[in-house]
């Protein structure tokens, strides 16, 4: 039995030892009197009884185990020419006194603090000073709209906010201090305190924004004079944070991540998925404001006591295509995690990787891509211009880490493309035919997770149990409902084939349309591609495809249509009925680069559909509507 076998069945048979024994990694304050607690299903909690603070695991105990000289923090930002390390005792000092900052400001245990911030230190400092004192942070994705804004303020019920005077999107400088103040005009919550950290880039006179005197005061104010703060110990079970994500009903879901849990499992994820412990240099390309960001920029290093980067940019443009090879160059790092879309677009930029060659990457070991599905394509790409693994995996905001993966520190595994390989230990991973049971091996299904959870993972959602329930756990009861569909193959690799609602219905005929978009990344004009389906009097419903070329793409658009209607026929079947391809400059993506395919398909059926407020770039939706406008 292999140790990856052998870890996942522990995991699952007695999940109470498997945990236990990797919560002896974690600084108790107080030892927990019960591994899993599952008295109440499907409400489960982990490390009942025990006391601990995040904060203190993640830096305070680093220095005091005589690792304080350690690099902790290393903060890259080419969009303002800034770079800047903080080692363990640096980065300690710095949290322990905005700590004391917003405890001079009221701030206890158990209240909220919203962090509406760009990819700064500060952010990071702003995070741990939170966990520092037991308070529940709240990171909104700096440059949110106002009414965004408000509506999670209004939700988290906040008593101070830390904000910036702009953020920096690419070379544009994006004012936040108007927006938090509309946001506040709109929220019916009165926050206590706003700190407002100036950034000389910002537009306002002097580089300052304008403060709202007494609410608002500026970082460097709230920390003058403040007293370092000391680390209060927590209920494991007690919130950290709280991290919003969509919901169908257009109000956010307030995902809730606890102290104890989410400690153990990032600490554990760290050296058993991403192959990388103390000294080690990490480098999660993501923003705070997103999961990854939470897990993999901030947290999971700093836990484990690695080196994390936090990179102020973008894949392209800042000031190239060869950006990222730049900072992992730079900065030696071991592992590197960000999106598939990040890398087709240097792949659009760049396809042929002539910028690498400029880069020493002796150091990084493996790329992990996450955030969306990984078309063949793109990871074959990856692979020859890097010549080492690129690991896809899956797992979503309210997981928290790793559903399925290849475990590159417990057992590496063989990769098949396109699979993000197998369930990581923890995750009981099904696949469910639509009357509950469990489909055959290379059935497709829903996937769907046997409770209970592992831990890290959401509890619940912040103050609405019923929603918990009801948008997870009551379609398959005893399992929670991921949302997406696929199947686990015949070597027990699962396949994530997309959103459950991108599956379309072709006269009868079930068809994934990520299996589509496969089939289009392939050709070698495309950088990347969409296939939405869009509703049809006589077979219900067709898909049509949009894609983006290469900048070096050289064929009649004719003959690309023509070649890729082609392939999907041979290659999926004449049932899939795919005869539509639009050639497209940019496709519609959240600001973490997922595809916004139901936006797409709303327009496509004629519906009137808001504009997500996590869009990227407004105006590419506005050159597809026209496009996407279904024709009488």
């Amino acid at each position: 039995m292999g140790a990856y076998t052998a870890a996942y069945e522990r995991s699952i048979s007695d999940p109470t030892r498997f945990w236990g024994v990797a919560a002896r990694d974690i600084r108790w304050r107080t030892p927990p009197d019960r591994v899993l607690d599952d008295g109440a299903p499907p409400f489960y909690r982990w490390f009942t009884g025990g006391e601990l603070n995040t904060c203190e695991n993640a830096l305070d105990r680093h220095v005091e185990d005589g690792h304080g000289g350690r690099l902790a923090l290393i903060y890259d930002s080419p969009v303002t020419g800034t770079r800047r390390s903080y080692t363990y005792r640096e980065l300690t000092g710095e949290v322990a006194l905005f700590a004391g900052a917003l405890r001079a400001l009221g701030v206890d245990r158990g209240d909220r603090v919203v962090l509406y911030l760009p990819m700064v230190p500060q952010a990071v400092i702003a995070m741990l000073a939170c966990a520092r004192l037991g308070a529940v942070h709240s990171t909104v994705f700096g440059g949110f709209a106002p009414k965004e804004l408000a509506v999670r303020i209004d939700d988290a019920r906040p008593k101070v906010v830390v904000s910036a005077s702009c953020g920096i999107e690419g070379s544009r400088v994006v004012p936040y201090k108007p927006m938090l103040d509309a946001a506040l005009e709109l929220s019916a919550h009165q926050v206590n305190h706003c700190v407002i950290l100036q950034r000389p880039e910002a537009p306002a006179p002097g580089g300052h924004a304008e403060l709202t005197r007494p609410r608002d005061l500026d970082w460097d104010e709230a920390v003058t004079g403040a007293a370092p703060a000391e680390c209060v110990p927590v209920a494991a079970t007690d919130p950290l944070y709280i991290l919003y994500t969509s919901g169908t009903t257009g109000r956010p879901k307030g995902v809730v991540r606890d102290n104890g849990g989410h400690a153990v499992a990032l600490r554990w994820s760290m050296e058993n998925v991403y192959g990388v412990g103390p000294g080690d240099v990490f480098w999660a390309a993501s923003d705070v404001g997103w999961v990854v960001g939470h897990s993999y920029i901030v947290y999971a290093p700093l836990l484990t006591g690695c080196t994390t980067v936090l990179y102020e940019g973008k894949p392209v443009g800042t000031p190239d295509a060869g950006a990222f090879w730049r900072v992992a160059s730079e900065h030696g790092v071991k592992a590197m995690f960000t999106a598939p879309t990040a890398i087709r677009a240097v792949k659009k930029e760049d396809p042929q990787a002539e910028l690498l060659g400029a880069y020493d990457l002796s150091a990084l070991e493996t790329l992990f891509l996450a955030g969306e599905r990984l078309d063949p394509d793109t990871y074959q790409w990856a692979s020859r211009a890097l010549d080492r693994p690129v690991i896809d995996h899956w797992w979503q905001t309210e997981t928290g880490w790793p559903i399925v993966a290849n475990p590159r520190g417990l057992e590496p595994m063989a990769v098949k493309p396109g699979s993000p390989s197998v369930p990581v230990p923890g995750y009981d991973v099904r696949v469910l035919a639509p009357d509950g049971r469990e489909a055959e091996p290379g059935a497709d299904g829903d996937i769907v997770i046997r409770l209970p959870l592992p831990p890290g993972t959401l509890p619940t959602l912040w103050q609405d149990d019923e929603r918990f329930v009801q948008s997870y756990l009551t379609r398959y009861p005893g399992h929670y409902l991921t949302g997406d569909g696929g199947r686990i193959d015949e070597d027990g690799y699962v396949w994530v084939m997309g959103r459950t609602d991108d599956v379309i219905n072709v006269a009868g005929h079930r068809l994934s349309t990520g299996v589509m978009e496969e089939v289009i990344a392939a050709h070698p004009a495309v950088a990347e591609c969409a296939v939405i389906g869009v509703g049809d009097e006589l077979k219900g419903q067709v898909p049509r495809g949009f894609v983006v070329l290469k900048s070096d793409a050289a064929i009649d658009a004719a003959q690309l249509r023509s070649e890729l209607v082609g392939a999907v026929r041979r290659q999926v079947g004449p049932v899939a009925s795919f005869k539509e391809v639009a050639i497209v400059p940019a496709l519609p993506k959240t600001r973490s680069g997922k595809i916004l395919r139901g936006t797409m398909r709303g327009l496509a059926d004629g519906r009137e559909v808001p504009v997500p407020s996590t869009i990227e770039d407004a105006s590419v939706l506005d050159a597809l509507r026209p496009i996407l406008r279904p024709t009488t």
